[in-house]
């Protein structure tokens, strides 16, 4: 086995965590479960989205929590793996694994919003910063109802969290998967403005507007 304190010297070692964390975020696990148990495909239904949210509306809770674990253990495994090879190995694997998640090769680059994998990432990359920041998902979502502004606090606040906690490497990570987290909930941010989000539970009204996040 190659000495883990030479990866951090080599490039191309750069370029495989980089490949493998990918390889991993870019699993689609809400479409795989969802096919295997028959449901059909997930992204002709609700929001068309792949995440544990829209697996949720098929009425399988079980298969929207595995859904869940598996999309955020993907993440917490990338940065795991890499932490054994260097702080720098572990922040590219991680954030390759995100980006995996959002821009799967196998479904043409349309992939989830990122919210379980990017909270999968904080805790393996850092887990006190990542369960602060499940905590305020949990804190939001059960005041408020709304599953996207839970994500989008999260995000908001977990570059501050890390950065307190831990350090300007984390947070910085951090801060670019928030800011990806941002972009892919530009509809949920619209309809929030609007008062047109529905909340956690609330069915999907008959314009077709997409409930948040996942």
């Amino acid at each position: 086995m190659i000495d883990p304190a030479l990866w951090v010297h080599e490039p191309p070692y750069y370029l495989a965590a980089a490949v493998l964390g990918y390889m991993l975020g870019a699993i689609p696990f809400g479409l795989v479960l969802t096919r295997l148990s028959g449901m059909g495909d997930i992204r002709k239904i609700g929001s068309g989205n792949i995440g544990a949210t829209n697996v949720l509306r098929t009425g399988r809770k079980d298969l929207a929590a595995l859904t869940l674990l598996l999309d955020g253990g993907k993440g917490t495994a990338a940065a795991l793996i890499g932490a054994r090879y260097g702080l720098d190995v572990m922040l590219v694997a991680a954030f390759a694994a995100f980006i995996g998640h959002l821009f799967p090769v196998w479904l043409k680059f349309n992939g989830g919003k990122g919210v379980a994998t990017f909270l999968g990432v904080l805790l393996g990359a850092a887990w006190p910063v990542g369960v602060f920041a499940c905590a305020t998902w949990l804190f939001v979502a059960f005041t408020l109802r709304y599953s996207s502004l839970s994500a989008l606090i999260a995000a908001l606040l977990s570059p501050v969290f890390a950065w307190f906690m831990v350090g300007p490497e984390i947070a910085l990570l951090a801060a670019a998967m928030a800011l990806l987290v941002y972009i892919r909930h530009h509809q949920n941010i619209a309809r929030l403005a609007k008062g047109e989000e529905p909340k956690i539970g609330q069915k999907k009204k008959d314009d077709g507007a997409p409930a948040a996040s996942a």
